[in-house]
């Protein structure tokens, strides 16, 4: 039982610290997962606490599985992690039995998985937590007690530590559809190995004050234009299709006199893309360095956008910037979300494909590859 139950201890461990390494290079991206499940339940009025929750359970995750391997407090830290895993099993289960997520977020957007998965996943570290809870007396701390708060210390700084850093110069490990390199127009197809959804024609018709459905293959025996009364019809999804939307939807750019730019911008050998979601982070915080942007983009004759789901804030919040005559577009705002985890993000464009994409923290790079901007060659890194 020891051997088995400390096997449970390390695998547990590991994949909490790994779960939650996984997420922390986008703690942005769980914060909209998190607000998805609010918008279902009807708490939307914790959609500001959402990017606070995610950091805080990312941390969490980290330091509760490094605890476990390092038998710290074991009988503290199992009733916390027995804890986490039926909320986390409940939500995981909800997803899949639901049906309105096809994913949880669990590993983020590095390591999709569908909710199916996720549930059962969270099944066997139900049952190996609590394996480890009702076991505690065979688990012994592997270090003396002043190397492991050390060790722990240091853990949780590396948590909140690395979580800051990708808040603040975009993920790592960039694993969404606008990461550089993509190409924008290929990336709006759906894939080449797509499978549709499988669909039925479903008729509904009123009878006798109550309404009938049945399928163009499964008519009423009894059926006549005099007592059934055609309501509606619908494609009933009966099989999910596989892999059938493109990674990146509703991308389009339009001007505040809804003139659509997208395949002009998308065509365009160089252009540089400012996405701001709204105005909640304020202008002298990124100022300086989309001037140099700006600056340099008018040497180059580049055009300039910023795109915008609150064009008119924004607008307003530039009027006394030296780039006040830049023109802000329309973008949707889950596309924006998509495209910039930092508020607010750069681009530069090479006919639809990403050049190169930067943070507001690191717009003096951006600036230095627009200077070195030439039909033949263009750098940029995050």
């Amino acid at each position: 039982m020891k051997n088995l139950v400390n096997i449970a201890r390390v695998f547990v461990g590991v994949l909490f610290i790994f779960s939650g390494l996984v997420k922390a290079n986008d703690p942005v991206g769980l914060s909209y997962k998190m607000q998805e499940f609010f918008l279902v339940w009807g708490t939307t009025w914790m959609d500001g606490m959402a990017l606070a929750l995610s950091v805080l359970m990312i941390a969490f995750e980290i330091i509760a599985g490094a605890a476990l391997l390092l038998g710290w407090r074991i009988r503290t830290v199992g009733w916390l992690l027995l804890l986490l895993i039926v909320f986390f099993t409940f939500l995981t289960g909800y997803a899949y039995l639901s049906g309105k997520f096809k994913s949880c977020g669990c590993f983020g957007d590095c390591l999709p998985i569908t909710s199916g998965v996720s549930f059962l996943k969270d099944v066997l570290l139900l049952v190996l937590i609590l394996l480890i809870f009702f076991n505690t007396k065979y688990i012994r701390p592997v270090f003396s007690k002043g190397i492991t708060l050390l060790l722990l210390l240091l853990v949780t700084l590396f948590s909140f530590a690395s979580q800051w850093y990708t808040l603040k110069y975009l993920p790592v490990a960039d694993c969404l559809p606008f990461k550089k390199g993509n190409n924008i127009p290929q990336q709006m197809k759906v894939p080449a190995n797509a499978v549709p959804d499988s669909t039925v024609i479903t008729f509904i018709y009123e009878k006798g004050g109550k309404n009938v459905e049945f399928t163009a293959e499964s008519f009423p025996e009894d059926f006549d234009d005099s007592t059934y009364k055609f309501v509606n019809r619908y494609d009933k999804v009966i099989r999910p299709g596989i892999n059938n939307e493109p990674p990146i939807k509703a991308f389009g750019l339009t001007t505040q006199a809804d003139a659509d730019l997208t395949g002009e911008i998308l065509e365009r050998d160089g252009v540089v893309l400012l996405f701001v979601e709204d105005a909640s982070t304020p202008v002298e915080k990124w100022q300086k360095g989309f001037e140099g942007i700006y600056s340099e983009a008018s040497i180059k004759q580049v055009p300039v956008y910023i795109v915008s789901s609150s064009a008119l804030a924004v607008k307003a919040a530039i009027a006394h910037t030296p780039f006040s005559a830049v023109e802000v577009l329309n973008g949707d705002n889950t596309m924006i979300r998509t495209a910039a985890r930092t508020n607010p993000t750069v681009y530069i464009l090479r006919r639809g494909t990403i050049a190169g994409k930067w943070s507001y923290k690191n717009f003096d790079k951006a600036a230095q590859a627009i200077k070195t901007l030439s039909p033949e060659t263009l750098t940029g890194t995050n």
